[in-house]
């Protein structure tokens, strides 16, 4: 029986080897997951950060291109008014006329001063919407009177002009007033 008890000594040696083998590369395990884990958490503040940098530096650039863009427009707008200044003084050129002067004077000047306007908003890319012995069209004209009309070539056209329209290439920016023709029913 010594034999017996010997070989269960040896066995209780190598299990108590074994476990402490065991612990060992627990303890290492354990160590480098707190490594791997202080690591990741560092990692994470860094993110962190970097987001917080990142949410302020795009607020920030919003801010700078809304900045910008007021900024534009209020130039353009003022190159705009610029180009109409020359109109305005030569409205008043006409209608400085002396009063010794005909009315076909003022009214040459003011038509002078009307072509001059219309071409200021022409090179803005305004034009004047076509209306008389045109077909009506609600997305350019607005109908405020309706006449009858005995012709059928008469209905739904434009018959006259009331207050003209403008638009550009993209929108319009104002239709045009017109009186439109109805056929009798």
């Amino acid at each position: 029986m010594p034999e017996e008890n010997f070989g269960n000594f040896m066995d209780a040696e190598r299990n108590e080897e074994s476990q402490i083998r065991e612990d060992d590369d627990t303890a290492e395990e354990t160590s480098m997951l707190g490594e791997d884990a202080n690591t990741q958490d560092v990692e994470i503040m860094n993110l962190k950060t970097q987001l917080i940098a990142a949410r302020a530096d795009l607020y920030n650039y919003k801010q700078r291109t809304e900045r910008e863009r007021v900024k534009s427009r209020k130039l353009i707008a003022e190159d705009k008014i610029a180009e109409f200044l020359p109109v305005l003084d030569n409205l008043d050129r006409a209608l400085s006329v002396p009063e010794d002067g005909s009315a076909k004077d003022v009214l040459i000047g003011v038509r002078m001063v009307q072509r001059q306007f219309l071409t200021v908003l022409e090179s803005s890319g305004v034009t004047v919407i076509p209306t008389e012995g045109v077909l009506f069209d609600p997305i350019v004209h607005d109908a405020v009177e309706t006449e009858f009309v005995e012709a059928l070539d008469q209905n739904d056209l434009v018959l006259c002009e009331l207050m003209r329209g403008y638009r550009t290439s993209e929108r319009v920016l104002r239709p045009a007033q017109v009186r439109v023709g109805r056929l009798r029913s």
